[in-house]
């Protein structure tokens, strides 16, 4: 009689990515879903996108792959979607610092999250790769020169945002699961840059107001930036190469706030900001922002508090598991950077007074 496959064995099983497989990917229209389909096709699966009903799917065109309108809260529309296939990718989820809504950020975050899992038990899937956040780390060591990585745990207290929080929620219902046997592994993503950030991000929207000359002033903080695609790949790698419950923060390169933004400027013929503004007034503009804008005007403020704080935090990373263990290996900052500019000027995020200044060149 054949005994049972703990998740250990399963986690050294030498899972690969063969021609067709058929794998889910939820958020797949999303920066960095879409990135993970393109690497996905690129190896020959057959991939099912699963994209927010309504939601801007631009970045899947011209993909030869099935495509199906589903909300992670459907927990009966994913078993089904889910069913048949050998690995699921999810990377769905409510990223922003203010919602309407609130609570659409536990039935998304949490609530999805805990349909995809149960999707994955019921069906046939050999593994999963959850995509989590280096927002749940703890930041102690980085607020005194040293990266966090992943055995660095977060004091609750200091989990602001309900994005955060529900992350840190779900990443706790992700490794019960692991627990209960179902065969997961984690991605922590940075702060990725590169084509396809529509929305954008946090990060990609401090690349954009730059090229737009709103960033006159900045603080004193720190980024680990990567190559958005550099992140799918090891997306990829987490899933051949990665134990089953554990955790890998997939980054890049640590910049300080000026060096980011000298860098931006090099490669795009742009003056550098010069002016360094405390961490206080920073935390001041998000706490008003958040009051008249999210509170009395019910929409969504142009400095989320939650923003502001991560402006003012040392977000300092270290990928060396991932380097170790999943042999990833991040291009230079510099190239998502570039790529990053580039794409925001080509797709006409950038008005056309500034976009007449910029001289694209690799930085040194």
């Amino acid at each position: 009689m054949t005994s049972p496959v703990s998740p250990t064995d399963q986690a050294t099983s030498g899972l690969s990515i063969r021609q067709g497989d058929r794998i889910v990917v939820t958020g797949a229209a999303g920066f960095i879903g879409s990135a993970v389909v393109r690497c996905l096709l690129a190896r020959g699966a057959e991939v099912l996108a699963l994209v927010e009903p309504g939601g801007d799917e631009r970045n899947l065109s011209g993909l030869d792959l099935e495509r199906a309108a589903l909300d992670v809260r459907d927990a009966e529309g994913l078993t089904t979607a889910c069913a048949d296939a050998r690995f699921i990718f999810h990377l769905a989820a409510l990223y922003r610092f203010w919602a309407k809504r609130p609570r659409d950020f536990y039935d998304i975050n949490v609530g999805g999250t805990l349909n995809v899992l149960e999707a994955a038990r019921r069906g046939s899937c050999e593994r999963v790769i959850y995509t989590s956040t280096v927002g749940v780390l703890g930041l102690d060591g980085a607020a005194r020169g040293r990266p966090a990585d992943e055995t660095c745990y977060a004091d609750v207290a200091h989990l602001f945002g309900l994005y955060k929080r529900t992350k840190y929620v779900a990443e706790h219902e992700v490794l019960r699961a692991v627990a209960q046997g179902t065969p997961v592994s984690l991605v922590l993503p940075t702060f990725p840059l590169g084509p396809g950030d529509r929305r954008p991000t946090p990060t990609g929207k401090l690349v954009l107001e730059f090229l737009n000359g709103r960033v006159p002033a900045f603080v004193d903080t720190t980024l680990n930036v990567v190559h958005v695609d550099d992140l799918a790949t090891g997306h990829l790698l987490a899933l051949e190469r990665g134990v089953v419950g554990r955790s890998y923060i997939i980054g890049g390169e640590n910049m300080a706030m000026g060096s980011f933004l000298s860098a931006l400027a090099r490669c795009t013929d742009l003056p550098t900001p010069r002016i360094q503004v405390p961490r206080g007034i920073a935390l001041t503009v998000g706490v008003l922002s958040q009051l008249v804008e999210g509170g009395l005007l019910r929409r969504e403020p142009n400095v989320a508090l939650e923003s502001a704080r991560m402006s003012t935090t040392n977000m300092m990373f270290s990928d060396q598991r991932a380097r170790d263990e999943l042999g990833h290996s991040p291009r230079p900052a510099s190239e998502a950077l570039i790529d990053s500019a580039r794409w925001f000027v080509e797709n006409g995020y950038v008005n056309e007074k500034r976009g007449q200044r910029i001289r694209f060149s690799t930085p040194s």
